[in-house]
């Protein structure tokens, strides 16, 4: 019931004809310094034997527009179909591992396997990010931040694929609210 959570395409491989693609929805960040992440793939999965002989991986962040593909790369076996071509989807060299980066993702996240954790249906995979790729389309001309919600991403929620809503606020707004309304309420007085 932890819901709703990222879909992610994790692009794994090291050698053009055994390049894949998977969908998760079971990855996160899960520390800061250093940077931290997690992906949790059953074992049977093609890709995590990729993944485990590699030692690397990357998350590539889904949008509206690869919601039929992200569907489709989870669905369907990297030993019986090459996904990059099926879906018309292109493989980019990345800048710091082996594993290629999906182009037509606005973030790609290259990480490096440090820990394998076997749960039982699943092993969770811990990486350290070694460096992310962005889409420079994306970055705000005024601030020169990159806007992720430009992107349109997708979350996963008790199987089916959403786009985000409205914002509600910013990290922090409840407090700025709490002292707004004590300034309000001192005016009165």
């Amino acid at each position: 019931m932890l819901y709703p959570l990222p879909a992610v395409m994790v692009t794994c491989g090291v050698k053009p004809e055994e390049y894949n693609i998977i969908t998760v929805s079971w990855a996160g960040t899960i520390n800061t310094d250093p940077p931290m992440v997690s992906i949790s793939i059953r074992e049977k999965r093609h890709s995590f034997k990729l993944i485990k002989e590699a030692g690397e991986f990357v998350i590539n962040l889904t949008t509206k527009d690869l919601a039929f593909a992200a569907d489709w790369c989870g669905v369907k076996s990297g030993r019986d179909f090459n996904k990059f071509k099926e879906m018309g989807l292109t493989a980019l060299p990345a800048s710091k591992i082996e594993t290629p980066l999906l182009a037509e993702s606005p973030v790609n996240i290259e990480c490096k396997v440090k820990q394998v954790i076997e749960l039982g249906t699943h092993h969770l995979f811990l990486a350290e990010v070694v460096t992310v790729n962005i889409d420079e389309k994306y970055l705000d001309k005024n601030t020169n931040k990159f806007d992720l919600r430009q992107t349109n991403p997708i979350t996963y929620l008790h199987g089916s694929y959403y786009t985000l809503g409205e914002n509600l606020g910013r990290f922090g707004y409840s407090v700025r609210k709490k002292k707004e309304k004590r300034k309000d309420a001192a005016k009165e007085i």
